[in-house]
């Protein structure tokens, strides 16, 4: 069972992500943060998950997330103004699990995330990201449990799925949606993307516009 696609909030989530998109801030710290005026939708996802080039496939705008061939390279929560006037903000939050990136680095990063997701009253929603390829793994774990217990909704989207074939991509779908289901902060149904073919982009779209909306 999939959600009822209404093509009235895909068209206004089309026509939002077609206008104005800016870079605002990037916040390494707390105190950092912009004020709280509108609602705010949190990418998150391990590092070389393909996040950068979801948010850019998202926006229709090849350079407004950084892509690195570094994974772990956004140590910031990084703010996007969305419409004019402002409707929303998207956050891309550093990415998580890269071993190789020294412990008090990552130390910050988990405390940065952390104390943003339980104190940040304007976020609707965190879209966790899960690699395709690999499907979900303990670090990811973390992260939802993480949510469930800041009572964060959130909603998981499969990345890079021009990757793998389309039996591994049932599997790993299923699979996803059935650790979506243990979680209770966790949206039931899974979005399955590609930032290279376009795969579910229009979807991610009117997801978030819905989450905004909700």
């Amino acid at each position: 069972m999939t959600d009822e696609i209404d093509p009235i909030l895909t068209e206004r989530a089309r026509r939002l992500f077609a206008g104005p998109i800016a870079f605002l801030k990037s916040a390494p710290a707390l105190q950092h943060l912009p004020v709280p005026s509108v609602p705010e939708i949190a990418f998150a996802g391990r590092s070389n998950v393909g996040k950068s080039s979801l948010l850019n496939a998202l926006t229709n705008r090849n350079g407004l997330a950084r892509t690195s061939v570094t994974p772990g390279r956004t140590q910031e929560l990084n703010y996007f103004d969305v419409g004019s006037p402002l409707v929303f903000r998207l956050v891309d939050m550093p990415g998580y699990g890269f071993a190789k990136a020294p412990k008090d680095v990552v130390r910050k990063w988990r405390f940065l995330i952390n104390d943003y997701l339980r104190g940040r009253a304007v976020l609707k929603r965190t879209l966790v990201l899960i690699d395709s390829r690999h499907g979900i793994k303990d670090v990811d774990r973390d992260v939802l449990e993480m949510l469930d217990i800041a009572a964060v909704s959130y909603r998981l989207v499969l990345t890079k799925a021009d990757k793998v074939k389309a039996t591994a991509l049932a599997d790993v779908h299923a699979a996803t949606e059935a650790e979506a289901r243990k979680h209770p902060a966790a949206h039931p149904e899974v979005i399955v993307t590609s930032s290279e073919k376009g795969m579910g982009i229009a979807e991610l779209r009117t997801a978030v516009l819905e989450a905004v909306e909700s």
